[in-house]
């Protein structure tokens, strides 16, 4: 990805609806600043970002190259561990059999609440209304 650095206009490059600089501007802004030896302030400005933002993209320039300049997925690392399905059955049971809620039952099964209410979300369990009062099967 070759860049002319002595041709500059002022315009506004918007990538999509997030993006204050595509990736072939990126690589100008750093160019700029690392091997021009531009003041980051002074390119921020030229290019209307943040001082900050100028400097993350100059210092993954210096890390990275032009490949550091590519878009990078905003998807999570790693993905949280399922609840195991024994433990599924157990919330359920304590739901139907017991009409009790996503605090009570995560005191009963030594677990977040946050993760008995998602539980309880996905079996759509999550209102008592959705279970029948008499048998306590769901509604």
């Amino acid at each position: 990805m070759e860049l002319s650095r002595t041709h500059f206009h002022r315009e506004a490059f918007v990538a999509h609806a997030n993006a204050a600089l595509t990736p072939k501007h990126r690589l100008r802004l750093a160019r700029l600043i690392v091997d021009d030896g531009w003041p980051p302030s002074r390119a921020a400005e030229f290019f209307n970002v943040s001082y900050r933002t100028a400097t993350k993209w100059a210092q993954r320039y210096r890390d990275e190259g032009v490949n550091g300049m590519i878009d990078r997925s905003s998807a999570r690392h790693s993905q949280h561990a399922k609840t195991p399905q024994p433990m599924v059955r157990k919330i359920v049971h304590l739901r139907w059999k017991h009409r009790l809620g996503p605090v009570q039952i995560a005191a009963k099964l030594d677990m977040p609440a946050s993760t008995v209410h998602a539980v309880l979300v996905r079996c759509r369990l999550n209102r008592l209304s959705h279970v029948d009062r008499v048998t306590g099967e769901p509604a």
